[in-house]
């Protein structure tokens, strides 16, 4: 059982048709084709329903284990093993995701380009969020310095692209792991990569936008210090 991941192919995708391959009181719905993020590098998962028989079943999350798992809303009713389903992803909140996401990787770019510093942490939720650097001190006018060069990318409009390189090939990219402690698991043979043309390269599983520009203009809301060493920018998009 291997679900086939079309978020990856296509993160404009928000229906399709699958048919039901695993249910499991504990897991969840496995599909033999999803749509529905399951999670992970700082991205929330996706939420939306499936639809069978007249019936519909709420999705609230997913995860991703040995396959895709799709959690149901408490007592709503699970789809037999071979039902054919409509999946349907909350438009609105992964959109904002995949803007959020790709916002903070232009973010991550400028701040490595600027002040040669790595990602120590992240979270995000819809139109929000916040990266870690490893930044030592600051300079006078920092945070306004920043909001205005993400903003300068977000007008560039630069191409955002994913694809997969073999590892090595992958880790010849110069700075492709922008993170200070690299999270790539070594069992991985194959890195997918996003890829925000002439500004950042990073190793990624995420859904993206496909330019800065429909990013939307970003607002930092904050600059902490979060110990020696260490800082955290939080960042607002316009809806």
């Amino acid at each position: 059982m291997a679900t086939h991941r079309l978020e990856l192919e296509d993160p404009t995708l928000r229906e399709w048709t699958a048919t039901v391959v695993a249910v499991d009181p504990d897991s969840g719905i496995a599909l033999d084709r999803s749509a529905f993020y399951p999670g992970g590098g700082g991205q929330p998962p996706d939420e939306g329903v499936l639809l069978w028989g007249g019936i519909e079943t709420r999705i609230v999350g997913a995860r991703h284990t040995d396959d895709v798992w799709l959690i149901p809303a408490d007592g709503d009713p699970l789809p037999p093993v071979g039902t054919q389903v409509q999946g349907a992803i909350a438009d609105e909140r992964r959109t904002h995701l995949m803007r959020t996401h790709s916002g903070l990787h232009v973010l991550s770019g400028v701040v490595f380009r600027d002040f040669g510093a790595l990602v120590t942490g992240s979270n995000m939720e819809p139109l929000e969020g916040r990266l870690d650097f490893n930044l030592d001190g600051i300079p006078e006018g920092f945070k306004e310095a920043i909001e205005s060069a993400i903003n300068a990318e977000v007008e560039a409009d630069r191409a955002i692209r994913a694809y997969s390189l073999p590892r090595e090939e992958a880790f010849a990219i110069p700075d492709v792991i922008r993170t200070a402690t690299n999270l790539l698991p070594p069992e991985i043979e194959i890195v997918r990569l996003v890829d925000i043309d002439g500004l950042d390269v990073q190793a990624d599983g995420g859904t993206h936008v496909a330019s800065t520009r429909q990013v939307g203009r970003m607002r930092v809301v904050k600059v902490e210090n979060k110990g020696k060493g260490f800082r955290r920018i939080r960042v607002a998009l316009e809806d």
